[in-house]
């Protein structure tokens, strides 16, 4: 099948009571237990598995093309039980600019258990002198959060196997419709679901997918279980839905951002623009090899300094000023801001999630806030 018809029909299952079209919501903790002491329908504990749960994870395998997949209650929690599995003394290689919340867990919750080092991993002679004995995984963003780098996932790959190393791609910014890191030779992938899957801002979620089923990816599901962070019945109903309209929705994501990247790119306030899809940005020749299309986010540095780049998030109108991304309307924020007092990203930096509004009336926003 297609990829939408994947997205439609690989997370419904026909109710065979009712004959509703759409999968119901199974609200229940609990299931009982058949005279033998099995269980007919195949569910004990809603913590272990549910109905919900488990379309959520058979859509998100098959459109990833993985040999399974595990949700969990957000993407840091989807993150966390993969550093869990790795167990202590183990060494990760990650992006200098990783996602604050994963950077952060490493840092403070994983501190004297888990060794990281940050580099740049759209260089891939950093990230084989980054090797040691100890290393156990490379996790790679790309499009990386919130500077838009590009790693060739490949190259990686081919480095990691080379050495014994598993690589997890955090897909979130680029969804299964532009870019399959397990097609590329990852061993894991990894989204937000509360981003693009959801699409509509209004769920929290986490989501792994494993090329093989092999004893990293038990260990991961018992995490999955046994820590208990798992998405509400009603979490996995809305991602679910959000997934059904997710191949045309990246689409038109992509159209706008495109759009307002080149007007962007083209304006006298603007000192760089950090997207895949635009010929001068640094990764662009490896993000048309390993991407069908570049996706819905983008950054950009204003000229000036911080009080500048607030200025101008002050002024939009019909960007909402929040953080988060994927939704259909169009987020802006001064991400320096976001992050914290130890944040790396520039002062001048402005993150966009490109919605699906008229990309005109984007346009024309921007253009009045920036003056």
């Amino acid at each position: 099948m297609k990829i939408e018809t994947i997205a439609i029909h690989a997370g419904n299952k026909i109710d065979g009571n009712t004959g509703a079209a759409i999968q119901p919501i199974t609200l229940s903790s609990t299931f009982e237990r058949g005279e033998d002491g099995g269980y007919p329908g195949g569910f004990i504990y809603s913590r272990i598995d549910n109905p919900n749960r488990k379309s959520l994870e058979n859509v998100v395998a098959k459109l990833e093309g993985a040999e399974d997949a595990a949700a969990f209650s957000s993407g840091n929690a989807a993150g966390s039980a993969v550093f869990q599995a790795l167990g202590a003394g183990a060494h990760i290689i990650a992006p200098d600019d990783m996602y604050h919340g994963l950077r952060n867990q490493l840092l403070q919750v994983f501190e004297g258990i888990i060794e990281v080092s940050f580099i740049d991993l759209a260089n891939i002679n950093a990230i084989k002198n980054a090797i040691k004995q100890n290393t156990r995984l490379i996790w790679v963003e790309t499009p990386s959060n919130p500077l838009l780098k590009i790693s060739d996932l490949k190259a990686i790959s081919e480095l990691a196997k080379s050495k014994g190393i598993l690589v997890a791609c955090d897909n979130t910014f680029s969804t299964p419709v532009f870019q399959k890191p397990l097609d590329l030779g990852c061993d894991l992938v990894m989204h937000s679901s509360t981003k693009y899957f959801g699409g509509h801002s209004d769920v929290i979620g986490g989501v792994l997918a494993c090329k093989n089923n092999d004893d990293l990816w038990k260990k991961i599901k018992n995490v999955q279980v046994l820590t208990g962070a798992v998405p509400s019945p009603f979490d996995c109903y809305l991602t679910v839905r959000g997934i059904k309209t997710l191949p045309y929705r990246m689409r038109g994501h992509a159209q706008n951002a495109a759009k307002v990247a080149a007007f962007l790119d083209s304006h006298n306030q603007v000192e760089k623009v950090f997207y895949p899809g635009l010929k001068a940005h640094l990764g662009h020749d490896i993000a048309k090899n390993q991407m069908s299309d570049y996706g819905g986010m983008l950054s950009f540095l204003v000229k000036g300094g911080a009080d500048e780049a607030r200025k101008f998030v002050n002024s939009v109108k019909i960007f909402t000023q929040a953080t988060s991304l994927g939704g259909v309307e169009s987020l802006i924020e001064h991400r320096a801001s976001i992050e914290g007092p130890d944040t790396k990203t520039p002062q001048n930096l402005i993150r966009v999630s490109v919605g699906l509004e008229n990309a005109e009336d984007l346009i024309q926003d921007l253009n009045q806030a920036l003056g």
